[in-house]
């Protein structure tokens, strides 16, 4: 049982592999593929020699329209810790025309320590741009939640507000967003714990910086989301450091960390995460 157990999470690693990975900023412009580094330069250098004196192939600079990158790793031990871990997530972005965009980015995590669950995490999302291709725009996304981690039988999230992209250069991007956030948390059955019920203002800061022919990619997104009805304040936050392998390889390491002021009595207030993995990513 636990050979094809232990297989099926080596062939996860293979393929692409990161944990709770943030989505890119949806209103960041898109690069045309000439922008993407090659899989090998060497292989295109010989091939430029070989072809050489013959008409360049015409570049297609053309954005595109829909880009996904997917991410999922996995660990199995056994002996004196008896665990489990799978997380996928993914991320979506479907850039119809100048006026509307959409994206998504659903995670799954599920975990077992000892065979008792102890991770269950969902969570899903839908996200629309309008008028993303100005500085100034605007947005609206909802998302659902489930979380066994924070006794979360359920939390809806519907939002809407503006942004503003603050820096916009080759290798700088920086935007900000700011909405009203509604917020209804449905906790797991506890007589002296409350279901929340709330309004919020969340202000969300991403910045992405490229380095060494672009191969190589920092990148930050901070929310900060204090309640407007009630005592209550939650804020995460996660910095990504990719380096590109391959047209669509890349390498990944992520540190993030979430905080919320109120949660059901046993668990903590801050979660904390740092992981490794390589995520498999594209675009049509």
């Amino acid at each position: 049982m636990k050979l094809p157990l232990l297989t099926t999470f080596l062939l996860l690693l293979f393929f692409n592999t990161n944990a709770q990975d943030a989505p890119s900023d949806t209103l960041q412009p898109i690069k045309p593929d000439t922008n993407m580094p090659a899989d090998s330069t060497a292989e295109e250098e010989e091939e430029e020699g070989d072809e050489e004196g013959e008409e360049e192939e015409e570049k297609d600079d053309t954005p595109a329209k829909f880009r996904y990158r997917i991410a999922t790793d996995g660990t199995y031990t056994s002996g004196n810790v008896n665990r489990a871990l799978i997380q996928f997530s993914s991320a979506l972005d479907f850039n119809n025309s100048k006026i509307i965009k959409f994206s998504s980015s659903p995670s799954y995590i599920y975990g077992q320590q000892n065979k008792i669950l102890a991770e269950k995490e969902l969570f899903v999302d839908f996200r629309t741009s309008i008028l993303h291709e100005r500085k100034f725009y605007y947005l609206a996304f909802t998302s659902f939640e489930k979380s066994n981690l924070r006794k979360i039988n359920d939390r809806f999230i519907g939002a809407a507000g503006v942004g503003l992209k603050l820096i916009q250069r080759p290798n700088t991007y920086i935007s900000a967003t700011n909405v009203f956030l509604y917020e209804k948390t449905d906790f797991e059955v506890n007589e002296r714990f409350p279901d929340r019920n709330l309004w919020r203002n969340s202000t969300r800061i991403f910045g992405e910086y490229t380095f060494h022919d672009s191969k190589l990619s920092l990148s930050h997104t901070l929310f900060l989301q204090p309640s407007i009805t009630e005592k209550n304040f939650r804020w995460n936050g996660n910095l990504i450091l990719k380096y590109q392998l391959s047209k669509h390889i890349s390498f990944r390491s992520t540190v993030e960390n979430s905080y919320e002021s109120i949660v059901v009595p046993g668990r903590q207030n801050n979660d904390f995460r740092w992981t490794f993995g390589i995520a498999y990513e594209g675009k049509k």
